[in-house]
């Protein structure tokens, strides 16, 4: 009989760890402990059959005032290719739950390209197409194998023309990851908000980081002469390095101190023996538009892979309210220009 039932947090780490390297870091108990430390309700799951587990997932149970709902980031962890009946039972099971939490739909986004085929086979278990993106739909990965000579030959002329200027400027990068480093951060995030015109996260979702990631989260800060041009929040839990949120000043945009920030984060994770470096979070093709159109001409500047997950799905559970919460969801959409 196969089932859907609790897990221990590091229990599910190590199966994620070692059967799913595909995955990251929104699929650990970690990201779970964030939400938790935010207020948020956490589910840490298992699939099993005969105590043999095919699948886990980190289920956050999501309080918004459109709707209660169950989201699902980078995951589940399911072998979507090769094990259809635990992807359906899993379906079956995370619906039960949602009921359980009076929730309108369950919106997940797992970590498998965005083929047809995917998108057949999920729209075939019944789920939608969400109206919101969930976490880097679109993003680009650099191979951390490489040596560093071929990682800056990869470049894009111009950005590595802009690293090589920041060394030359004398532009110096570290990192910390005590509190007040993230509280800086949050600060930065603020102002640059509001100069940028986005909506950063709070105080206590940034700090929340610091305190389930521990050390794993470090704060990169890029300066000239001691003063900040760029900061970074990078996540550096195995086997990827991920550039998770960052922050600017307005001096910061007559240097190319965000550069050599990329850059020492590049190296620093390499020589670390991460796999991978995960940008997180560019543009769809074909759209200039975008509200990360700009930053996506900086990060594909550094090459790597550009690759499109498949995009959020929304298992709906109670559908006369969802239709409501899809119109305005897409009302959102296009206000942000996602």
């Amino acid at each position: 009989m196969i089932r859907l039932e609790r897990i221990d947090p590091e229990d599910l780490d190590r199966y994620v760890m070692q059967k799913h390297p595909e995955a990251n870091f929104l699929q650990t108990s970690s990201w779970g402990k964030v939400y938790e430390l935010d207020g948020e309700k956490v589910y840490y799951l298992k699939l099993t059959e005969q105590d043999v587990i095919h699948g886990t997932a980190v289920v956050i149970v999501k309080n918004a005032k459109r709707g209660r709902y169950l989201e699902i980031p980078g995951g589940p962890i399911l072998d979507w290719d090769h094990e259809p009946r635990f992807v359906k039972t899993f379906m079956e099971e995370i619906a039960k739950i949602a009921k359980n939490e009076d929730c309108v739909f369950v919106r997940m986004r797992p970590n498998i390209d965005d083929s047809a085929a995917h998108v057949k086979m999920i729209e075939d278990l019944g789920l939608v197409p969400s109206p919101m993106h969930l976490h880097a739909e679109h993003t680009v990965m650099i191979d951390l194998k490489l040596t560093e000579e071929q990682l800056l030959k990869d470049m894009r002329r111009q950005t590595r023309y802009e690293v090589r200027r920041a060394q030359k400027m004398g532009i110096q990068v570290r990192f910390d990851t005590n509190k007040h480093a993230f509280s800086e951060f949050y600060d930065l995030q603020l102002e640059t908000a509001k100069r940028q015109g986005f909506i950063p996260s709070t105080r206590e979702f940034i700090m929340a980081q610091h305190d389930a990631f521990a050390g794993a989260a470090r704060i990169y800060t890029a300066t000239l002469d001691g003063k900040p041009l760029a900061k970074g929040l990078v996540i550096m839990q195995s086997p990827e390095a991920i550039y998770h949120e960052a922050a600017s000043t307005e001096e910061g945009r007559k240097y190319p101190g965000a550069y050599a920030l990329q850059w020492q984060i590049i190296r620093d994770a390499r020589e670390l023996g991460f796999k991978r470096y995960n940008l997180f979070g560019i543009a769809p093709p074909n759209s200039p538009k975008h509200r990360y159109a700009g930053v996506t001409t900086f990060k594909t500047g550094f090459g790597g892979d550009q690759i499109a997950y498949l995009p959020a799905h929304d298992l709906v559970i109670r559908p006369m309210r969802y239709k409501f919460v899809h119109l305005l969801e897409e009302m959102r959409k296009k206000r942000r220009h996602l």
